[in-house]
């Protein structure tokens, strides 16, 4: 019989120090031994005290939009030079194999709170559906309890409004915009801390310069920047300086904008590490390089299959680099997959900072990796959905991945691909490996059950948070009734609107849009309209109704701008912008806290025996300014 006591740890190493204190030669030796593992011991706590204590280590997070593994010269790419970014991932770590999301906002909520985008509330890009749970721990909100002064600077896509706004998710500093692209590159109009602000320059140079002005204002305390780059997403803008360097390579008109705005991206990561030498913070502060997604059209990309929006491997695997001073060895390459997923709690354990309690994470630090102590390195899968808008879709698309193996799946149908021996996917092996597809089809289903994605609903606009004064409405938050393109549409060559889209060919009065709302303080409100209207449409009586409160306003008189013209390498009904809007205030209405529905009609025409307006009205925004407080 075993004796639990005998045959325990603890006692056998007591018995072999009895037999070697017994052994007259192995005496001092033992002493010695014990005396330092005592002295260790009783220093263990100061040690970690002083750790603890220790200066910590600003962190500079880069995400682009849309840049995909093979936008990166040292990928192979035989057009595109990086120098700045080569030369980072070689002073510390390279990620061979890093996964994201295959679309924007999903990506960023993986990186901001270590969980899968679908158990924060983000399951698509538009319509409330990037909309991150205000309940979500993010990044800046542990950094900033932990004494970091945390800044955004750039495209956030995770929710417009308060609590959901970069201001209400631990971010004390944004400049930026929140949706999920931007129409205007050149002199763009953007808003800090939710304030309209205007801007000189392109924007990749605007954001770069108020990420420099925030790490050198905070030298004296531990900081937090967080750059999300909004390029080489569409439009495709660019300084024709960047656009030039590409001539002549017989390239498209899409991959040559795109390689010039990532050798823009390089030079202005240029000027971040550059600021960071030059004030004597470089050697302290953690530098983290990455993507959202696979590249927005086909280009060179490694010989991968899919691109952005694919769950295929061209679609989320993406560049990563991590430079750190001391800590991660120049040079080095992790084979091991990771994901975005696992950086909160990588960046947290660096930098000794305790996560909030919470929701449990996804993702495991990877300190052990960069810092060379992986000599036991778990398998793991890494789950991937493509994006959705809708809840209660019983079709899976997605796939998982391992360090060998890629499975994936659409509409239910599931694919196998060895990514060792055959990392372009060209053929399915499925059929050959039955068990391996019926283990990862299991694990998916578990996995999609567990983060509650069936249950997401209706996304309500919150109205009425205490830190704001002004609540906007926009059409890509609005359902089109009784649908797009019947009598009222979105703007663009898309049903489903986008971000800065407006309300166009408003042809029909019994056609309108229409937003859940969800009231969190009840208020005194002014209601204002911004739209144009072609003069023969002068005199057309607009509705606004929100709950059972309803006033109207007549349009008094013509404004009818022409479209901006956009310096485009490539044109795209995506990203139009109008010279002006008109503004007119319908009234004010008393809105009681809780859910509403909001909508605005077109009353009636001001012309007899006019059926329909002879142009349309179009409106951009509908606001609702606080009067006063209940």
């Amino acid at each position: 019989m075993i004796n639990p006591l005998i045959d325990s740890e603890p006692f056998m190493l007591f018995s072999f120090f009895r037999k070697m204190l017994m052994n007259s030669t192995s005496f001092q030796f033992v002493r010695s031994f014990v005396c330092a593992l005592l002295l260790l011991l009783y220093c263990l706590p100061a040690i970690k005290t002083k750790a603890a204590n220790a200066p910590r280590p600003n962190v500079l997070l880069i995400l682009t939009d849309d840049q995909g593994y093979g936008d990166i010269g040292s990928h192979g790419n035989p057009h595109l030079k990086t120098p700045v970014l080569d030369e980072l991932a070689e002073s510390g770590a390279r990620f061979d194999r890093f996964y994201v999301s295959p679309v924007c906002a999903p990506t960023r909520a993986s990186l901001l709170t270590g969980r899968y985008h679908l158990r924060t509330g983000v399951t698509g890009v538009t319509r409330g559906y990037e909309n991150m749970n205000p309940v979500e721990i993010t990044l800046a909100e542990c950094f900033q309890q932990g004494g970091y002064r945390t800044g955004c600077f750039g495209k956030w896509h995770n929710g417009r409004h308060m609590p959901m706004h970069p201001n209400g998710q631990g971010f004390e500093e944004f400049f930026g915009f929140c949706g999920g692209h931007w129409n205007t590159y050149f002199d763009a109009p953007l808003e800090h801390n939710g304030t309209p602000v205007s801007t000189k320059g392109y924007i990749i140079d605007v954001l770069t310069d108020h990420a420099i002005d925030f790490m050198e204002e905070n030298q004296r305390q531990p900081w937090f920047c967080y750059v999300p780059f909004n390029t080489p997403h569409s439009p495709w803008r660019v300084p024709d300086e960047n656009w030039n360097h590409y001539n002549g390579l017989g390239l498209d008109s899409k991959a040559q904008c795109a390689y010039a705005m990532v050798e823009n991206i390089d030079d202005n990561v240029g000027r971040l590490l550059e600021s960071l030498e030059q004030t004597g913070q470089s050697q302290r502060t953690i530098v983290l390089f990455l993507t959202d997604n696979g590249a927005n059209s086909d280009r060179y990309n490694a010989g991968m299959l899919g691109r952005k929006g694919s769950h295929n491997e061209g679609g989320v695997r993406v560049p990563c680099f991590i430079r750190y001073p001391g800590r991660v060895p120049a040079n080095t390459t992790i084979q091991e997959i990771s994901a975005h997923i696992d950086l909160l709690p990588t960046l947290l354990e660096f930098c000794f900072v305790e996560r909030p309690a919470g929701p449990p994470l996804d993702g495991v630090s990877l300190v052990p990796l960069l810092t060379q102590r992986n000599s036991d390195w778990p398998e793991r899968m890494i789950f991937t959905d493509t994006f959705r808008s809708k809840s209660g879709l019983d079709k899976m698309n997605g796939a998982v991945r391992t360090q060998q193996w890629r499975a994936t799946t659409s509409r239910g149908q599931w694919q196998l691909f060895d990514m060792q021996n055959d990392p372009g996917q060209k053929k399915n092996v499925a059929a050959e490996h039955p068990e391996l597809v019926a283990n990862y089809a299991q694990a998916y289903e578990e996995w999609f059950a567990s983060t509650g994605a069936t249950e997401i609903g209706e996304r309500p606009i919150p109205i009425g948070h205490s830190s704001r004064q002004q609540f906007e409405l926009y059409p890509c938050e609005s359902e089109l009734i009784p649908g797009h393109g019947e009598g009222i549409s979105y703007t663009g060559d898309t049903p489903n609107g986008f971000a800065n889209c407006w309300i166009h060919e408003w042809t029909d009065p019994a056609a309108y849009p229409e937003w859940k709302l969800d009231v969190l303080e009840a208020g005194e409100y002014e209601i204002e309209l911004e739209y144009t209207c072609h003069r023969n449409d002068v005199g057309v009586e607009m509705e606004v109704s929100i709950g059972d409160q309803t006033n109207s306003v007549v349009i008094p008189k013509a404004y009818d701008p022409p479209l901006d013209e956009k310096p485009d390498h490539v044109f795209s009904y995506n990203y139009q912008t109008k010279a002006g809007w008109a503004k007119i205030t319908t009234g004010r209405m008393k809105l009681p806290a809780g859910s509403q529905t909001a909508q605005v009609k077109i009353k009636h025409f001001a012309r007899k025996g006019i059926e329909r307006p002879a142009q349309g009205i179009d409106l951009r925004v509908v606001r609702l300014k606080r009067v006063e407080k209940s």
